[in-house]
Order: structure tokens, then sequence, then C-alpha cells
């Protein structure tokens, strides 16, 4: 039987071991969140928008087709 030793009194290697023990994976978010409002401007859409390439015209010039006389 192990000897009861205070968390205060214990060596920094046994706290961490202690620490990472009591931690857990949640497997869902504890955090409360709440829904964005769909009518309200969302900056961070609006740059997305602007870097996405199927937002954006591109013009390619095939040369192939060119007929040389």
């Amino acid at each position: 039987m192990e000897k009861f030793i205070p968390y205060e009194k214990l060596s920094k290697k046994k706290k961490r071991e202690l620490d990472t023990g009591r931690r857990t994976v949640w497997a869902i978010s504890p955090v409360t969140r709440k829904s964005e409002n769909p009518k309200a401007y969302n900056r961070r859409k609006a740059q997305k928008r602007m870097d996405d390439p199927d937002s954006v015209l591109s013009f390619s010039w095939d040369r192939t087709s060119e007929s040389v006389i």
C-alpha cells in the first residue's frame, strides 16, 4: 500500500503523471455554442469568397487552335 503524500509535496514528475491521468478528452465540446445570425455580415465569409479560385473568372488562350497563314 502506497503512503499518502499531499499533492503540494509531490515531485514535479509525479505531479505531471497525476495531472495527465486526470485529464480526459471530451467526445463533444462542453462549451455552449450559439448559432450565427444568418442576417449578420460575416467578414470571414467575404474573404474566403475572394480566395476561392472557382469564383474568379479565368481566361486562357490556346495557341494550338490558331491557324497560321
